[in-house]
């Protein structure tokens, strides 16, 4: 169980949008933290994988790759 505290201005448009819609404020407010962790889980995924295979490296280091010194 989570309890949560909301600034009024976001409580308010809240329920504004469950009633609505006929949704609940539980049902938006597991589907945004649903779809929060999902991007923030791809998001990691996607940065781990790329320092694996493909180390960062800085601009100045493309450019001279790619001969584009100046």
């Amino acid at each position: 169980m989570l309890a949560l505290r909301l600034p009024p201005e976001i409580e308010q448009r809240l329920e504004k949008l469950a009633q609505k819609t006929g949704r609940t404020k539980s049902y938006y407010a597991k589907k945004a933290i649903t779809e929060f962790l999902q991007d923030e889980e791809d998001y990691l995924l996607a940065l781990t994988r790329l320092e694996k295979n493909n180390p960062r490296i800085s601009l100045e280091e493309v450019e001279r790759q790619l001969g584009l010194e100046g």
